[in-house]
């Protein structure tokens, strides 16, 4: 498979995607296979946005190739907190978005290979598409034991999950994507994706745990290059369309007019963590101080990422109880967030009684509270 990265090609390709819905000429029998240049989590779904909105399917249907940095991706309807481990994606500095279709919660790396198929919703056919992935992968190592399950993840060796799916279906339009599990880092992995957080109760959509294995692991001689190529071709011979791959740089305006603030919206605050269902988090810790341990119950509803009702009790004689009273009031309302926290925190403390043991105890009490988020 030649990569086409002409002027020619480019030229092609943005007469292709700019093509007005109702006026749409395509240049190919039935298929297109376009591969984006960037490994940036939010670009590459903001491109999954613009084809849905914006290509015209029902002559052409479209294959979407992408790999990213380290991101983990949360489906529309699922609980950040609840799903991974956001202090430590803080630490690693690991991107985290939420993808406009459901399912559950997957990590990528350079390592995971992501697919979109995009269709009229009356050809959309998760199956068909999952079953041309293993006709690859077969194709290029016929040893490889691979299969579709009936929920839509690939199997290897009947055990471990290479792969797993989720799907937007629009009114006119649709799109199934999934990933592939190629070289990608396990441990942080495994990592990220074990949430800390106690005492939270949601309706969000859990994910469903499973063993998963990597490629790799089972042909070192697999690559992430290998595997695009293999599906690439396997795709253009389904569809009998010319056997290359159309790069696309998705921040680039004059083919996909309108991307940048599709992947900028993806990026908020509002977006990211404000699409939260409504959850619940009722817990305790323990705050050692001096010769005492403190026990300290919290309980708050979140709704739209924002606190609606907080709750805190601990005795009065560890902290006077206007200034916890001053604290549950102003954390109401807030975003349940440890930087707002923070700001909010540090505000607050500026007028409370100049007492170092008294300021000591505040500190401990509010550290504590930004650990819960």
């Amino acid at each position: 498979m030649v990569l086409q990265s002409s002027l020619k090609n480019c030229l092609q390709l943005s007469c292709i995607l700019q093509a007005p819905k109702a006026g749409f000429r395509s240049t190919a029998s039935g298929g297109l296979i376009m591969q984006s240049t960037s490994n940036d989590v939010y670009q590459n779904l903001a491109v999954e946005d613009w084809i849905h909105d914006h290509m015209n399917l029902e002559n052409q249907q479209v294959l979407f190739l992408w790999r990213n940095s380290p991101a983990v991706v949360i489906g529309r309807h699922q609980n950040p907190w609840q799903e991974c481990n956001l202090r430590l994606l803080r630490q690693k500095k690991i991107k985290l978005a939420r993808r406009r279709s459901g399912g559950g919660t997957v990590y990528h790396d350079l390592g995971n290979i992501n697919l979109t198929f995009f269709t009229t919703r009356k050809k959309h056919e998760r199956m068909e598409n999952l079953k041309l992935v293993v006709k690859a992968l077969k194709a290029l190592r016929p040893q490889l034991d691979v299969h579709v399950t009936d929920r839509y993840d690939i199997l290897l060796d009947r055990q471990y999950k290479i792969s797993g799916t989720a799907a937007k279906l629009g009114r006119t339009a649709a799109y199934h994507h999934c990933t592939l599990l190629c070289n990608t880092d396990k441990f942080v992995l495994s990592s990220v994706l074990k949430s800390p957080y106690k005492g939270l109760k949601s309706n969000a959509t859990p994910s469903v745990p499973a063993s998963v294995k990597n490629l790799f692991e089972e042909d070192s001689s697999l690559t992430s290059e290998l595997l695009l190529d293999a599906i690439a071709e396997e795709y253009a011979t389904q569809h009998r369309i010319d056997r290359h791959i159309n790069l696309i740089n998705p921040a680039d305006e004059t083919v996909l007019p309108g991307i940048n603030n599709k992947a900028k919206e993806l990026q908020t605050w509002e977006w990211v963590y404000g699409k939260t269902p409504k959850f619940n988090i009722s817990t305790h810790f323990n705050i050692a101080y001096k010769d005492s341990v403190l026990d300290v119950k919290v309980d708050m509803d979140v709704k739209h990422g924002r606190i609606e009702v907080c709750n805190i009790d601990l005795p009065e004689q560890w902290l006077p109880p206007a200034l916890c009273s001053e604290l549950m009031k102003n954390l109401t309302g807030s975003k349940f967030c440890p930087n707002e926290t923070t700001a909010l925190v540090t505000t607050l403390l500026r007028a409370c009684p100049q007492d170092g043991d008294l300021q000591s105890r505040w500190n401990l009490l509010c550290e504590n509270i930004k650990m819960l988020m």
